[in-house]
């Protein structure tokens, strides 16, 4: 290839980098002063609240908002009295000093077992995802009384908060609900995006050129973690932050987006 093809092929390249990422993405957090019941509609109060922090939509906005108050909203809280462990989940969480409801519950709600091990369990959800305890909470909930669960579909939950916010606004806001997930090899905790409305959750840049002219061959981006993880940055479990605005992001619109592309078909999965 000779030096002004070279030249022209890295500047094609970067072209597409510079229409396709943002120079800068803000991140906006909506902040609440009541606890969400069930039964409450969730896309009214986000809208309550945004009014009150002087906070409104722009097109181009996405809607990142924790699980908690999705699944507070959709009455997904156990009374823990109302469970009867297992003895094999009295003998684990008497091991690890565990509550045994939680330990039992957890394992209702998975389709299997992946690891358990120093007082560690980690499983497979109804959803698909890989996280502890199926992801059963019972951190700001009512201080141990009762666990909250998953939304039982969570894209569901998402397309519905999104269908709301385009009746009151007029405006097709992409929504992600996050959850906070361990991670394999890593130390600390990140928000991941259990369910997604309105955006493709991968970005698929495999033939693309780098800006050396290399085509890009493994390059699928998981933006809506990515955007998960940002917006953790300002939705904290201490300050009253379920929700946030992620401005200036160029997003990849789509009607039939699904959190399920995300996760690795257990084939093609090393680890599991």
């Amino acid at each position: 290839m000779s030096g002004a093809a070279t030249r022209k092929t890295v500047a094609r390249s970067k072209k597409h980098a510079s229409s396709d990422f943002p120079k800068e993405v803000r991140l906006i957090p909506i902040s609440f002063t009541d606890d969400i019941k069930p039964g409450d509609e969730l896309a009214v109060k986000l809208l309550h609240s945004m009014r009150r922090l002087a906070l409104a939509f722009k097109p181009g906005d996405i809607l990142v908002v924790k699980h908690k108050i999705v699944s507070k909203s959709e009455g997904r809280i156990v009374d823990l009295e109302t469970i009867k462990p297992s003895a094999d989940s009295v003998a684990w969480a008497k091991k690890y000093k565990l509550d045994a409801r939680v330990v039992e519950l957890s394992l209702r709600e998975s389709v299997g077992v992946i690891r358990r091990k120093n007082g560690v369990l980690i499983t497979e959800t109804k959803h698909g995802f890989i996280c502890a305890n199926s992801g059963v909470d019972v951190s700001n909930v009512d201080g141990g009384r009762h666990a909250l669960l998953l939304p039982a579909d969570p894209d569901r939950s998402a397309r519905e908060i999104q269908q709301r916010i385009k009746m009151l606004t007029k405006l097709t806001i992409p929504v992600l609900i996050t959850d906070t997930f361990g991670r394999p090899w890593r130390e600390g905790l990140v928000d991941f995006c259990i369910g997604v409305a309105g955006m493709k959750p991968l970005r698929d840049d495999r033939g693309q050129r780098d800006p050396h002219g290399y085509s890009l061959h493994a390059s699928v981006e998981a933006v809506a973690d990515e955007l998960a993880c940002a917006a953790a940055l300002v939705c904290g479990k201490l300050n009253r932050t379920p929700a946030c605005i992620i401005r200036g992001f160029s997003y990849q619109p789509s009607r039939q987006s699904r959190t399920r592309d995300l996760l690795r078909p257990a084939a093609s999965d090393l680890f599991r």
